[in-house]
């Protein structure tokens, strides 16, 4: 018969957002909504703290200095996929390193600091989206992928794949969140930047990230 395997947040299962969990002898076995919530809270709360973020900034910049909106958003795409990639396997890697309630009072903080970090406003030197004799789209994955190395993106893409434990869901959901903030950004340029409310956008995020990290801070003593 197979071993029961603790994990972490047994008796954390029906908050409201409920640490993932392996069941008795069913190692494969997934509970509805385990994947689909990761993804989904890892694509909104990205997409909103992006708005306004210097990689956002630097979408508008490359958009009205070259023009050229297909090698730019894939240019963003293959960079946020590389950089989300590596931060996703650090969260995963993070898990085996810490003990179950060492990981939630981490978690918690990390993601009550990153709701303070989404309210302060992001400043881009225009000198970042500048590489000589390269293409647009090297250009667009070299300026991306250096910009969002310790972007509160970047750490929330660790945090989220610590959390949940779902690197494929994180990785997918966070890259598309960057995707959704970035393309408008690259095919309609400042326009839009000036029509934003930008705080108010920043506030949701915040507050996204205050309520998971209470939640996950709630279950330390339980």
């Amino acid at each position: 018969m197979a071993q029961a395997v603790s994990w972490p947040g047994e008796t954390f299962d029906h908050a409201a957002f409920a640490w993932p969990e392996k069941r008795r002898g069913h190692s494969s076995a997934i509970r509805p909504g385990v994947t689909l919530e990761p993804f989904l809270v890892s694509a909104g709360v990205v997409a909103l703290a992006e708005i306004g973020d210097k990689t956002q900034l630097l979408a508008f910049i490359l958009a009205a200095r070259f023009r050229k909106p297909v090698p730019i958003i894939l240019g963003i795409l293959v960079a946020t996929l590389a950089n989300h990639t590596v931060a996703g396997a650090i969260g995963s890697w993070i898990t085996s390193l810490l003990s179950p309630a060492t990981l939630r009072i981490v978690l918690g903080l990390s993601f009550i600091a990153m709701a303070i970090w989404t309210l302060v406003p992001d400043r881009l030197d225009e000198r970042d989206a500048k590489l000589p004799h390269a293409s647009v789209f090297v250009t667009t994955i070299v300026a991306f992928f250096l910009a969002e190395m310790g972007d509160k993106t970047q750490i929330a893409t660790v945090a989220l794949a610590a959390r949940y434990h779902a690197f494929v869901a994180v990785v997918g959901g966070t890259t598309l969140g960057m995707m959704i903030a970035n393309v408008p950004a690259v095919l309609i340029g400042g326009r839009l930047a000036h029509r934003l409310p930008i705080r108010r956008v920043h506030a949701v995020a915040a507050a996204i990230f205050a309520a998971l990290g209470i939640a996950v801070l709630i279950g330390v003593g339980a």
